[in-house]
């Protein structure tokens, strides 16, 4: 039984990652850590767990850590836990400077945990088959990615997400888009970025090879507006990828299986571990400094 810390205490920590864990046949909850002490041990008491003040009482009472947390406050409790030899299950995106995902990477690295990054879409049955076989096919020279949502309404649950509203689509749904993207293109080398209205921000990639992409993203659209559309272009004509056939709930249960299977397995090469975690954070910087100075950032080889 692998037994978790949860870090975070909101929406998505309670409703996604203590349910799933909760249900989970081969793991269990040991305890909440929040910000805030009351939505902790609210949280706690829910779940019949401890609430932990702390957040190294919790990491030395568990054997892996759950983050739901902003990512700049995630990125400091997963070099913490990996640094003490906690497997980590973190969220996207894994840092918000690159910095804070090296340090990620070489504390995972360092320690030799296991480690999954939550892209939801990336843990659907039905996704993970058409990408596996979308790259397999090969000849694709451009996608299209459009993910319009509308999260600042009254009665959103993450209508009140500080983090959200400064960091905007490109850091909340840019690396999901990147998460389907990347493993068909291949690796970024180049972003050009430029921004529109309702916090529209449109992305111009180039990959290895050469093949393009476009991504075009908000959090504040129209509610008639909202729209989520993936499409390859290639030699083998057009390919729309399928909506998940799960929800958030079955994706995080899917992703604690893959962890549980690294862990029994002693492998530390999963497809969304903390490396690829660090490689969409350096897309999204360098889209960062291409909105910020108006030009096209190169990303080192």
């Amino acid at each position: 039984m692998l037994r978790f810390g949860l870090f975070g205490t909101g929406h998505w920590a309670a409703e996604t990652h203590a349910a799933a864990i909760g249900a989970h046949p081969r793991a269990e909850l040991a305890g909440v850590w929040g910000r805030n002490p009351d939505k902790a041990a609210e949280l706690a008491r829910r779940h019949g767990v401890p609430a932990f003040t702390e957040v190294d009482a919790l990491v030395d009472a568990c054997d892996a850590v759950a983050v739901a947390l902003p990512p700049d406050v995630q990125a400091d409790i997963a070099v913490r836990a990996a640094t003490a030899g906690r497997h980590l299950l973190l969220d996207k995106p894994l840092a918000l400077t690159l910095p804070d995902a090296d340090r990620v990477v070489a504390a995972a690295g360092q320690s030799g945990v296991a480690s999954v990054v939550f892209f939801t879409q990336r843990f659907h049955p039905n996704i993970t088959g058409f990408l596996a076989s979308t790259a397999a096919a090969g000849g694709w020279q451009h996608a299209r990615a459009t993910m319009f949502a509308s999260i600042f309404q009254p009665g959103n649950p993450y209508s009140g997400s500080q983090w959200r509203r400064d960091r905007g689509a490109l850091w909340d749904i840019g690396p999901h888009a990147l998460s389907i993207i990347l493993p068909v293109l291949g690796r970024v080398t180049r972003v050009a970025a430029a921004d529109g209205p309702s916090g529209l921000v449109h992305l111009l990639l180039t990959h290895d090879g050469g093949p393009t992409s476009t991504v075009s993203l908000t959090l504040d659209a129209p509610t008639e507006a909202v729209t989520r559309d993936f499409v390859f272009f290639g030699e083998n004509g057009v390919q729309a990828v399928p909506p998940g056939d799960g929800n958030a709930l079955t994706a995080l249960s899917t992703a604690i299986d893959q962890l549980v299977e690294e862990i029994d397995a002693g492998t530390r090469d999963h497809r969304c571990d903390v490396r690829f975690g660090r490689e969409v954070v350096a897309v999204l910087a360098a889209a960062e400094t291409a909105r910020a100075e108006g030009r096209t950032v190169a990303l080192p080889a």
